[in-house]
């Protein structure tokens, strides 16, 4: 895998417009797991080749993350008065678009805990589903460590149960990156996504945030369904992440609407 770094421009904010959205996040964790790039190819577009790590046995391997968090005072630039709280979980992979050589994610979809997910599923096409999303967390703020994290969705298309046991001090090394910058700039810091719509199209989003300052921990319990069905990893090999990152709270813009292409 290349280097990668951060960068003024991945850590300058674009413009925003009246119809872009900011948000607060809480909670916010990236589970990610390393395995065959074979399982993952046939659910991703062929514009995009799989970013692929080469691990401690010297095995090529994929990234997968389930990344959930809690929307705190989603609202969008031009209406900063109606703002809304929500669970959501994204489900995505790390690749590398052919056409411009930049490493994105590939959106398996998002699972969202409010009557605003018909928003983009049906304005859009984006694939979002509707879930029950409950976070079971404690902050301590003298510590900056989680004494509990835990989440769990109840929802017919991706049902969760995640437990993790927050260490409180920054993450030093990520399997299978030459350095931990590149590791963090990958996983932590992709500003853009592409993914199937509902209606069999390809879109493409960005979004912006600054440098994230996560803690590593060590998890204790997942039952991710939608890697299971998706045949990704299966509940036994998700005992065992390549890593988990937890950021107690960060501000997140999304940049509207995406783009058909």
């Amino acid at each position: 895998m290349k280097r990668a770094q951060f960068e003024d421009d991945s850590l300058t904010r674009p413009a925003v417009r009246g119809c872009d959205v900011v948000a607060n996040l809480e909670h916010f964790a990236i589970i990610t797991y390393a395995i065959p790039p074979e399982r993952l190819r046939p659910h991703v577009h062929p514009r995009f080749d799989i970013d692929c790590i080469t691990n401690g046995e010297g095995h090529q391997r994929a990234l997968i993350s389930m990344v959930p968090f809690e929307d705190q005072d989603f609202h969008f630039v031009g209406c900063p008065w109606a703002q809304f709280r929500f669970g959501q979980t994204n489900y995505r992979a790390y690749v590398i678009d052919r056409e411009t050589g930049q490493r994105a994610v590939w959106f398996f979809g998002t699972t969202l805990d409010s009557w605003t997910v018909n928003i983009p599923r049906h304005l859009w096409k984006l694939p979002w589903y509707p879930g029950r999303i409950r976070f079971d967390c404690a902050f301590d703020l003298e510590e900056n460590r989680y004494t509990r994290y835990s989440m769990t969705t109840s929802s017919d298309w991706a049902p969760v149960e995640v437990e993790v046991k927050d260490t409180g001090k920054p993450v030093t090394q990520l399997d299978g990156f030459e350095d931990i910058e590149s590791g963090l700039f990958i996983v932590t810091h992709p500003l853009g996504g592409y993914f199937h719509s509902r209606d069999g199209h390809l879109g493409a989003y960005h979004v912006w945030h600054d440098r994230l300052c996560c803690t590593g921990a060590r998890l204790t319990h997942a039952r991710i369904a939608l890697f299971e069905r998706l045949g990704l990893a299966t509940y036994e090999e998700q005992q065992h992440p390549h890593s988990v990152l937890l950021q107690h709270r960060t501000e997140f813009t999304i940049y509207l609407p995406p783009k058909r292409l």
